[in-house]
C-alpha cells in the first residue's frame, strides 16, 4: 500500500481532480488548504498588503491512499495535469505504509482501501 502525498497549486484542483476520477481503480483522496514557502522563487507578487506575505503561497495538498500497482497511475494524472510549467507547481512524494484500518468496519490493509 502506498501514501501520496502532492501540493499542487488550488486553481488546477479541478483537473486533478477529474484525472482521479477517470482512473481504473478510484482512490479515495483528501485535499486540504496549505500555505507554502517553496524552494526557488515562486510567484512574483505585485502590490502590497498587510496580511500579504512575499516569500509564501497559497497551495493545497492532496492525501492519497492506495494499493501498489495502482500507485503510479495516480502519480502520473495527478503530475499530469497538475503542471502548468511554470515554478511552484507542485510536488509528488509516494512512501509506503505498513497499515490502515478502515474506522467504520475495522477493515484493514488492501482491504480497507
Amino acid at each position: 500500500m502506498k501514501q501520496i502525498t502532492a501540493v499542487i497549486r488550488p486553481h488546477r484542483l479541478d483537473a486533478v481532480e477529474a484525472a482521479l476520477h477517470g482512473l481504473a481503480h478510484l482512490p479515495g483522496f483528501t485535499v486540504f488548504p496549505a500555505f507554502g514557502h517553496p524552494r526557488g522563487h515562486g510567484h512574483q507578487h505585485r502590490y502590497a498588503d498587510d496580511e500579504w506575505k512575499p516569500d509564501g503561497h497559497q497551495q493545497l495538498v492532496l492525501l492519497v491512499m492506495c494499493a501498489d500497482a495502482d500507485a503510479q497511475g495516480v502519480v502520473d494524472a495527478i503530475a499530469t495535469v497538475a503542471r502548468t510549467g511554470q515554478p511552484g507547481d507542485g510536488i509528488v512524494g509516494v512512501t509506503e505504509l505498513v497499515d490502515v484500518v478502515r474506522i467504520r468496519t475495522g477493515e484493514r490493509a488492501d482491504e480497507a482501501l
